[in-house]
């Protein structure tokens, strides 16, 4: 190959070429977009591809067809050095504030698709790339392009509501369709004008004419770029390519980097020579053969798809039968991103052992053709024999892979793919099949059979005896039970085989060739090849996969009265005030501030192990590194090593004591280097015996705190009086908080012992606390400011801290400004989870399910220290009664001291967790005694003057109106008819539905946290800059805020500003938790308000005058343009008039009804509908509390039904990053969606007679968790077992699957505890 070392990379980014003369083949297009270019629109969250936050859109010039390609990608995984000759567009070149928004901007934001922000511009670009594609898609084509993008805020209902206007599908009335009216607006004008979509796309920017005139230049002329590790190939002609190959045999040959880009980032994997393969005509070539469709190895899986898919609309059925599996494979193959630019090729050389397209492959004998240097082109059948073991195949090292034959199928033969993933898109395969028969002709004998399977070896692997063994029978009845057997030897997998869930990847194995011998059946009887009685209706629900359209709701709330003056903002759905900002990428979050002079950077060093002694820590290699400056640990620290609020060591001294212990930081001039050289530390342990679950602790008596307990009656008489008793366990997992944006801190050193702290926490003055102490300063020293976050929800309220002062260390021993940015997967190792709790009960209750008596101990998995443990507990406890009244109960909290990190406070704080735990009481006593769910239920529950187990009166009781609300909205009695109707004619397929009710009990447990300050500052022009002491984590808490400044100041809402939350104007603030925000900040902020009012009334008199008079006179007579307010909640604690423990300031009541669709043969899962009414009092903005209620609720739905956090018996951590850790996404959110506002219930005891909303909608997701419990109970009548059984959360769905019991789960029954050493503990 002709050396081309020393020629310019050449790109365009957002219309502006880009010349780099050296560039860095490490280097993504992420980081340089980031740190070169300073386009922070572009977040950086995962590093694998796996969130879509870095979604940026690649345009190129096709010359063959004259055209411009546009596709998305993930800026994470794609080399900087693949984009030459190409253009790059991020959302700062689509549109910002500066200029004008796009209409792809506008549209998420005016929809109130924005929270955090965070999500959003990867948001923008995808949907901005498929309108340059398709300038009027479907709302499917909609849903199916943002599967890659993750939100942990919206619940994306309101995203996909804002991009609908783009659609097909979008209504003919534009912005007056009758879904965007309020109910009570009996308006019925029609409008029959044509309706037009806001997107244009002939207002786009032009493709940069260079790259077109100069095609031939940057895309036919090989190229070389080298650094002293590694060196970057990009050959043009094939011959080239053998020669690198030749040269360099053990080089990695790339497309997408989709593979190479983790290994070399989360594996270590070292790859000297890289060859990018995307320009060989060879390689990208598509021809069709008498064979099937010939696909270059190079070719994408989007064009691969777009290809069959075309022609299978050209070909008869029976010769595309390959292809249509192919296709659907294809639309739950990762992300679209992914598919844009890994390869057909890429797929195979990988070998995964899980990978979603070899066992088709494999199965229909797909032809290979290879070649290498001097060697003529060699054809390989992907048969049996084609993988030789873990990443292996018959393919040598010296060969190339040329092109992939996709057959053609023929006249007798039948093919099916299946896949079964912990989420249905954008996941990899628990397992996943290829199946293709072939008969004799015209006959139901069979002749061939083809069973692939991934996910079952370290390969992908057939079932070779089933195979042969199958030959020669009929397609009959009798099959599916031979075929069962004979896969079991098949198919063994050890009980520590990688990925766990064994018994149900084995039951896969046979429940997918049961699909497949029911589709084939089907086919054969509908051909007249098969006689006789046809499959019966109720089994064809194995094989019905019906595709459920679209996600819809609606959103319903009061509107303002009519006398409310229209500058008066509350009560109104007022966009959020950072939403504009965010969508076009020019919202700054820590970790997008401009860099400063010398800033440095550090990595941190943890424990590898969950216990053990400190031998040795070696950093000798680590500091040879260039660009490295020193590190810091324990011995640097001039305060103390320990952070009291939490009750933990800050820096290991001598002990680690979970996986993630912070033991120090390599300090470098850069985040690549910092992270690099921090893998070179090497710290040598003694292990020391460790306990990791709930049930090692308490063998091991291991307990942080005593007990405490909750009690109420008479126990012991309650128990010898009730009618009925029952006992049991259940267990909730963790929950990561998976913010988008990591932990994250910025320390400026300054004179004098001052520090400058920008940190990523809601909690700045525990971050401030922290910091001071570990440096041995007061407080007043240490100003700590956040502007906002990227998300929260209470992972950032202590575990903040230790990053923040980690940072500072390092800024005080050099005299540097230093920056901490988490890696995710670091992230997910040193900070803490959701508590895994088990609750052991014994339920007393009257036959007609009334609860007399409820003897309950609460176990919390803490971790290895107090942290937020002890409040959290208390919570649960206080909490765990929900709606019902129980006269008899006492509560027993355990504090479990276990090795892993310690987990932390969580949106929902302890209450999630102890109300599934009385759910799950209640659905016992329902299921055993099979009584009416809703009867039960509103038979336990309180009543307005009813006492709770810690002894406060209930007052303002609005559990019955969300009730009955709920009830009526869901038309659940219709509904529930119409399931036991499906349920009775579906054998395979079964559905549930339940409604769920909820108390919510508002205040922070320690009464000193309930107190608020703010501080509003009047400048002469009339403007107001205010500050409070709450964080903006994108619940909209600065927007409400000024909505309240707004209402008592009586001017419009764009004469306010907030800038930041700083602890030099507002000191000593509480946490942003516990769903207070509002109530607190709301009223500080109206008391500071009303006392400028006061000084301003003398000169409101004055006829003609307006605010700006007013404000400028009281300044001409000195009258001060300053003001704090404070707040505390009042009569929290014991109350002696009425004898009632006031734990909470007051309750929020909710209730949701949700309708889910189970499939029992492998344990996926849909939800149909969701319907959910909350009480919100007096909303200050409906639209933000919707959108709180969505978010929370979709946040729930994870934590119940799909967030699988597994740690190995070690105490390791095995669920890290995206791409093992699963979140929902937008395919997740129910079909229907509603959302209705409680009316006339005005709350007399918060700011403008609102209610607190962003913890109390999460727990409503349990209305799903049991409807899915219900769905398995109907398919468990199937064989005659009734009555209750345990389930535990999260429901994923290898348990409802196993859950769901036949003759296939009884083929390979769950392993007793204690016979075999499992790959993953329950915590």
């Amino acid at each position: 190959m002709e050396n081309q070392k020393g020629h310019n990379l050449v790109f365009y980014v957002n219309g502006e070429k880009i010349t780099e003369s050296q560039p860095d083949p490490t280097c993504t297009l992420l980081y340089y977009l980031r740190k070169t270019l300073t386009l922070t629109g572009t977040k950086s969250v995962c590093g694998e591809g796996g969130c879509g936050a870095c979604t940026v859109m690649i345009s190129k010039y096709d010359d063959k067809n004259n055209t411009i390609r546009h596709y998305s990608v993930n800026a994470c995984l794609t080399p900087i050095c693949s984009v030459h000759g190409l253009a790059v567009t991020t959302t700062e070149g689509i549109g910002s504030l500066r200029t004008r928004l796009h209409p792809v901007q506008e549209q998420i934001a005016k929809s109130h698709g924005s929270q955090c922000g965070f999500c959003t511009p990867g948001m923008v670009m995808s949907m901005y790339t498929l309108l340059r594609n398709n300038p009027q898609p479907t709302m499917l084509q909609i849903e199916k392009y943002l599967e890659g993008n993750l939100c942990r805020c919206t619940g994306y209902r309101p995203i996909l509501d804002g991009y609908r206007i783009f659609s097909k599908d979008a209504c003919g009335m534009g912005e007056n369709c009758c879904q965007n009216k309020s109910q009570n607006d009996n308006k019925t004008d029609k409008n029959t004008n044509v309706y037009t979509s806001p997107y244009d796309p002939t207002q786009e920017p032009i493709f940069p004419p260079d790259l077109k005139i100069n095609f031939g230049e940057y895309n036919k002329k090989a190229l070389m770029f080298e650094t002293n590790l590694v060196k970057w190939y990009r050959p043009v002609t094939l011959t080239d390519l053998l020669d690198l190959k030749e040269e360099y045999p053990d080089s990695k040959i790339i497309i997408g980097n989709t593979e190479v880009g983790i290994e070399t980032r989360f594996k270590n994997m070292k790859y000297p020579v890289l060859i990018n393969a995307s320009h060989v005509p060879e390689l990208t070539d598509i021809n069709f053969t008498e064979d099937g469709i010939k696909f270059g190895a190079s070719v994408t899986l989007s064009k691969v798809d777009e290809v069959l898919e075309k022609t299978k609309e050209d070909l008869p059925e029976e010769k595309t039968r390959v292809f249509t599996a192919v296709i659907e494979m294809l639309k739950w193959f990762s992300s679209k991103q992914i598919r844009n630019t890994a390869s057909i090729g890429g797929n195979i050389m990988t070998a995964s052992p899980i990978s979603d397209l070899n066992p088709i492959f494999q199965a229909s004998s797909a032809k290979l053709e290879v070649v290498s240097k001097g060697s003529k082109i060699k054809e390989v059948l992907m048969d049996k024999d084609f993988f030789q073991s873990y990443r292996q195949t018959i393919i040598s090292a010296s060969d190339v892979l040329l092109s992939v034959t996709i057959p053609f199928s023929r006249k007798n033969e039948y093919f099916e793919s299946f896949k079964q993933a912990l989420r249905k898109d954008d996941d990899i395969a628990i397992v996943n099949a290829g199946m293709r028969v072939v008969f004799e002709n015209e006959s139901d004998i069979i002749k061939e059979l083809y069973l692939s399977y991934g996910g079952m070896a370290a390969t992908t692997v057939m079932a070779k005896t089933t195979m042969q063994k199958l030959v020669g029978r009929k397609w009959d009845n009798n099959l599916v039970q031979v075929a069962c057997q004979t896969l079991e030897g098949d198919l063994p997998l050890k009980a520590d085989a990688p990925g766990g869930a064994i018994e149900y990847r084995r039951t896969l194995t046979t429940s997918f060739f049961f699909k497949f011998y029911l589709t084939v059946a089907q086919q054969l009887y509908n051909k007249e090849i098969i006689h006789g009685t046809p499959i019966p209706r109720s089994h064809l629900s194995a094989i019905e996969t019906p595709e459920l359209g679209p996600s819809t709701g609606s959103q319903v709330y009061e509107l303002v009265s009519a006398a409310q003056k229209d500058d008066n903002p509350i009560g109104r759905p007022i966009v959020h005030t950072s939403a504009y900002q965010q969508t076009t990428g020019e919202a700054v979050y820590i970790d997008d501030m401009l860099p400063l002079k010398g800033e440095l950077f550090i990595a941190p060093v943890y424990s590898s192990k969950a216990r053990a002694t400190l031998l040795n820590i070696d950093t000798s290699a680590s500091l040879e590194i260039q660009g490295v400056i020193g590190y810091i640990d324990h011995s640097d620290i001039k305060g103390v090593n320990y952070l009291e609020v939490i009750e933990e060591q800050f820096l290991a001294v001598d002990e680690v004591t979970c996986e993630g212990c912070l033991i120090g930081g390599i300090v470098a001039t850069s985040s690549e280097i910092a992270r690099e050289a921090s893998k070179y530390v090497k710290i040598e342990y003694q292990d020391l015996p460790a306990i990791i679950t709930i049930e090692d602790a308490i063998n091991n008596n291991s307990y942080l705190n005593k007990s405490p307990v909750y009690i109420t009656g008479n126990i012991e008489k309650g128990f010898e009086e009730c009618e009925e008793i029952l006992e049991g366990e259940i267990h909730i997992g963790a929950q990561e908080h998976f913010c988008l944006e990591t932990q994250t801190a910025i320390v400026v050193p300054k004179e004098r012992d001052e520090i400058d702290v920008y940190t990523a926490s809601q909690r700045i003055t525990f971050t401030q606390d922290s910091v001071a102490d570990v440096l041995g300063v007061s407080k007043n020293k240490v100003k700590c400011f956040v502007k906002r976050l990227g998300g929260g929800f209470g992972g950032k309220e202590t575990q903040s801290g230790h990053v923040a002062a980690l940072a500072a260390m390092a800024a005080t021993k050099y005299n540097k400004p230093v920056r901490m940015v988490l890696e995710r997967d670091d992230d997910m190792i040193m900070t803490g989870t959701r508590h895994p709790f088990l609750g052991k009960y014994k339920v007393g209750f009257s036959r007609d399910g009334r609860i007399t008596c409820l003897d309950l101990n609460l176990y919390a998995n803490c971790g290895n220290s107090l942290d937020m443990s002890a409040a959290m507990l208390q919570d649960a406890m206080k909490k765990c009664d929900n709606c019902y009244k129980i006269p008899n109960f006492r509560v027993t909290g355990h504090l479990c001291k276990t090795n892993i990190r310690s987990n932390t406070a969580f949106r929902g704080f302890g209450t999630v967790q102890g109300m599934f735990v009385i759910e799950s009481i209640m659905q016992h006593i329902i299921d055993d005694n099979r009584l009416d769910p809703v009867k039960v239920r509103e038979l336990n529950f309180y009543r307005d003057g009813d006492r709770t187990h810690y002894n406060q009166i209930i007052t303002e009781c609005n559990i019955n109106s969300c009730w009955e609300e709920c009830l009526k909205q869901s038309d659940y009695y219709t509904r529930k008819s119409k399931v036991e109707e499906f349920n009775r004619i579906n054998r395979w397929r079964k559905r549930g539905l339940a409604i769920i009710p909820l108390k919510y009990g508002i205040a922070f447990g320690l009464k000193m946290l309930n107190q608020a300050g703010a501080l509003i500052n009047i400048y002469t022009d009339g403007s107001v800059l205010l500050a409070h002491g709450g964080v903006e984590m994108g619940q909209g808490l600065h927007t409400k805020m000024m909505q309240v400044a707004s209402a008592t100041l009586g001017i419009p809402v764009d004469k306010i500003h907030i800038d930041e939350t700083g602890t030099n104007t507002v000191p000593n603030t509480s946490a942003t938790a516990a769903s207070t925000g509002s109530d607190l900040n709301g009223m500080a902020v109206k008391i500071a308000c009303e006392k400028i009012n006061k000084r301003l009334e003398p000169y409101k008199n004055e006829k003609g005058s307006t605010w700006n008079d007013w404000v400028l006179k009281a300044y001409s007579d000195r009258i001060s343009l300053s003001a704090t307010g404070f707040y505390k909640s009042p009569g929290l604690g014991h109350d002696p008039d009425t004898d009632s423990d006031n734990s909470f300031f007051y309750y929020s009541y909710g209730a949701s009804c949700s309708e889910v669709e189970i499939d029992c043969l492998t344990g996926d899962h849909s939800v149909l509908r969701t319907d959910i009414v909350m009480d919100v009092g007096s909303s200050l903005n409906p639209a933000i509390d919707i959108g709180q209620i969505e978010g929370a609720f979709i946040q729930g739905y994870g934590l119940y039904m799909l967030e699988d956090y597994k740690v190995s018996p070690s105490g390791n951590l095995i669920t890290k990053g995206p791409g093992n850790y699963k979140i929902p996404s937008v395919g997740n959110i129910p079909r229907q969606f509603n959302v209705s506002l409680l009316k006339d219930t005005p709350n007399t005891k918060a700011v403008y007679s609102s209610k607190a909303i962003g913890e109390p909608p999460l727990l409503l997701s349990i209305s799903v968790f049991m409807a899915t419990k219900s769905a398995i109970m109907a398919a468990r009548h199937e064989t005659g077992r009734r009555g209750y059984f345990r389930l535990d959360s999260p429901a994923t769905a290898d348990c409802i699957r196993m859950a769901c019991q036949d003759e296939f789960t009884k083929q390979f029954p769950l392993a007793e505890e204690g016979t075999s050493s499992p790959w993953s503990v329950r915590l």
